[in-house]
């Protein structure tokens, strides 16, 4: 039931003309937020404190929802030459390989959503967004240090002496977020107990194994592993999931030890244990989150994807879902024209039990995905067999439906 009419931001208005907007993070959130708002006519900047533009790890889904948004962004072309639909998602038990769910995805999710699904390398998808914003836009090697409210507008300082003014600063600055600390506080992420062992295998080196074009997931006790084709089916992406109680590195993400990632999966099924020895390096990854904020906005700045609502990847709606805030941060800020509070006030009560849902359901599979053999993996797989699970279309489809850039409000949302 909607609470409002619907609301589509299609075109730049007087509302957006002349608002300077600055965006901290060039990841994919910040570049597809700054391109949804340089569209409606935002003049947008913004601010990475890499000296380069740059994605860690190796392939991405980009679900339906996401890719109705980079399509109007201009990147229809460039997602389909770069990106591979898969033509099913393939669960399989670790060790025997049998099929626990196929879910036939070619054609199917272009019928029911409008848009298909793409897998891609997140250096390509980067590289996408970047190319279509222009270069002016982008100011590289800027670390934010603070910010402060200056009446109607926010100043930035950033590490390098370079200080900004603007209307509307937006934190799209990842997990460790320096826009998140400055509003809310220090408070470290919390360790899931999962580290990802992340890698790219040359297809040709697995030709014999004649895998299909689907996104395979395999599950077993205490981990996983998923493999699918990225850059035009070049490359075979994998990410192997393993569950350990703690994680000490300086950094969250450094180089693996191919050793490790193909002990961890000793008698799995052979295809597994045949792409982790056709690979030439891996990165391993800790897995962070945080418990959903209660708000993401102060004045005249807000967060936007990791930065405000982390997830684990076990929905594979991380990215998808970064890519919907801009969309609909955009549509707010235009139909609120010059009150840019009211403009935040409703993205949040938009964007909030949505991304919250998404978090919770993340978190869930971690343990749907890795149960030991017995009683509740026989019933994992049983309800797995219906095709009424997380990854079968009917019960994805309100994901999938959703457009950003409809203002709209559900019993959920208020």
């Amino acid at each position: 039931m909607r609470l409002h009419e619907p609301v589509m931001a299609t075109a730049p208005g007087a509302a957006s003309q002349g608002v300077l907007v600055g965006v901290v993070g060039g990841g994919i959130g910040g570049l597809s937020a700054a391109l949804s708002l340089l569209q409606a006519g935002f003049d947008v900047q913004v601010y990475e404190q890499a000296p380069m533009l740059g994605e860690v790890g190796a392939g991405l889904q980009v679900s339906p929802n996401a890719v109705r948004v980079l399509h109007r962004l201009g990147l229809a072309d460039e997602l389909a030459r770069t990106g591979v639909p898969p033509a099913a998602w393939h669960q399989r038990r670790f060790d025997t390989g049998r099929t626990l769910l196929r879910t036939p995805l070619a054609g199917r999710l272009e019928a029911a959503f409008g848009f298909p699904q793409y897998q891609i390398h997140r250096a390509d998808l980067l590289a996408a967004l970047a190319d279509t914003l222009p270069t002016d836009r982008v100011h590289l090697g800027h670390q934010l240090t603070d910010l402060a409210h200056r009446g109607d507008h926010v100043q930035a300082t950033f590490a390098n002496g370079a200080q900004s003014e603007v209307q509307l600063l937006v934190g799209a600055d990842g997990i460790h977020s320096a826009v998140r600390k400055v509003l809310f506080g220090p408070q470290d992420p919390h360790f899931t107990g999962c580290v990802a062992y992340r890698g790219l295998v040359p297809a040709d080196r697995l030709a014999d194994l004649e895998l299909e074009v689907t996104a395979q997931l395999w599950m077993g006790p205490g981990r996983h592993f998923i493999h699918y084709f990225v850059r035009d089916r070049r490359l075979l992406c994998f990410v192997a999931i393993v569950e350990q109680d703690t994680w000490t590195p300086e950094s969250w993400t450094e180089r693996g030890h191919l050793a490790d990632a193909q002990a961890a999966f000793a008698g799995w099924h052979p295809q597994v244990r045949t792409i982790l020895a056709a690979a030439d390096d891996t990165f391993l990854t800790a897995l962070f989150d945080r418990p959903p904020l209660e708000r993401w906005s102060v004045g005249r700045v807000t967060l936007l994807g990791d930065a405000c609502h982390p997830m684990l990847p076990f929905m594979a709606q991380g990215a998808a879902q970064a890519i919907e805030d801009g969309a609909t941060l955009t549509a707010c800020l235009t139909q609120a024209g010059p009150d840019i509070g009211e403009a935040l006030r409703r993205y949040e009560r938009l964007r909030l039990p949505r991304t919250s849902r998404l978090q919770a359901l993340s978190a869930a599979n971690k343990t749907r995905l890795h149960l030991p053999d017995g009683p509740q993996q026989q019933a994992r797989d049983a309800k797995l067999a219906t095709g009424s699970t997380d990854w079968s279309v009917g019960t994805v489809a309100w994901i999938y439906e959703h457009d950003p850039a409809v203002l709209e409000l559900t019993p959920s949302a208020t």
